[in-house]
């Protein structure tokens, strides 16, 4: 049996690896991240699942590789627990925690992700800043509730109380309902309290709630700026924790878009795959 370590230095092709892995969250949206200087290995779908696998892997809500990019401080590739490749908020705001800890970008960043490049800001200990491709739409649905696409696609519904019973199974309704069914999309349920938002959140790729969603707090505070006329910043707060969403608008777009909030470290160690 052949076993190849990779680490930042080095790395090869083999059949099995042993690898180092970081751990990071952000409000509670956990992710494993895995670089190499040199060369970052690829991974199949049925790595990613079996990394995100709080029983037989690692654990978290995606896994992103971080590699060199000659025209960005560096590329970020998220992927969901099924596999999926989206665009993550709170991982990239993770991501730049990570870069910046690790010499690979100063305070200041800009980096290429899923959906595009975007620009990224340690702020101080702990607290990152990232930028939202804009302009975004808010669509506001027949029924009342609202659509927008902040990165990944988002279904926001406004309600009395977000901690009910049946939460989970309405989410899957609307998750797999016939406009959304095949491409999937993520399903956020706020509450208004005084001089915030509440939000929980049934994201797909994970086919469940997380703790927090980078791009479903965007999305959910600005269905609530359209909706109730706020400016500028709307506070929305997650099981795992407060973020903050700054914005401006021009019309009936929203433009220069952040999302800002916490992320740490958690740990970092070896896996064999």
């Amino acid at each position: 049996m052949l076993l190849i370590y990779v680490n930042q230095n080095i790395g090869y092709f083999c059949d099995e690896m042993i690898f180092n892995f970081y751990k990071y969250h952000g409000t509670g949206n956990d992710f494993i991240i895995i670089y190499g200087e040199h060369y970052v290995p690829s991974f199949s779908k049925e790595n990613i699942i079996k990394l995100c696998n709080r029983k037989y892997g690692i654990g978290a809500d995606g896994v992103m590789l971080i590699k060199y990019h000659e025209d960005y401080d560096f590329e970020m590739q998220f992927y969901n627990p099924d596999g999926s490749s989206s665009f993550c908020g709170n991982g990239s705001r993770c991501a730049v925690l990570f870069c910046f800890h690790n010499g690979i970008c100063t305070k200041k960043c800009t980096f290429l992700t899923n959906d595009g490049p975007h620009k990224g800001e340690v702020l101080g200990p702990g607290t990152v800043k990232i930028d939202i491709k804009s302009p975004v739409n808010v669509e506001t649905l027949s029924n009342g509730d609202f659509c927008a696409n902040t990165g990944s696609p988002h279904y926001v519904k406004f309600t009395e109380d977000i901690n009910y019973i049946d939460f989970i199974s309405d989410c899957k309704a609307i998750r797999h309902s016939k406009p959304y069914n095949n491409e999937g999309i993520n399903v956020n349920m706020v509450e208004v309290i005084k001089d915030e938002i509440k939000i929980r959140t049934f994201e797909r790729g994970v086919e469940d709630e997380t703790l927090s969603c980078g791009s479903g707090v965007t999305a959910a505070a600005l269905c609530y700026a359209q909706s109730n006329d706020v400016k500028e910043t709307v506070n929305v707060r997650t099981k795992g924790g407060l973020l903050k969403v700054v914005f401006s608008k021009e019309g009936n777009l929203f433009c220069d878009i952040h999302l800002i909030g916490p992320a740490h470290f958690i740990y970092r160690g070896e896996i064999q795959l």
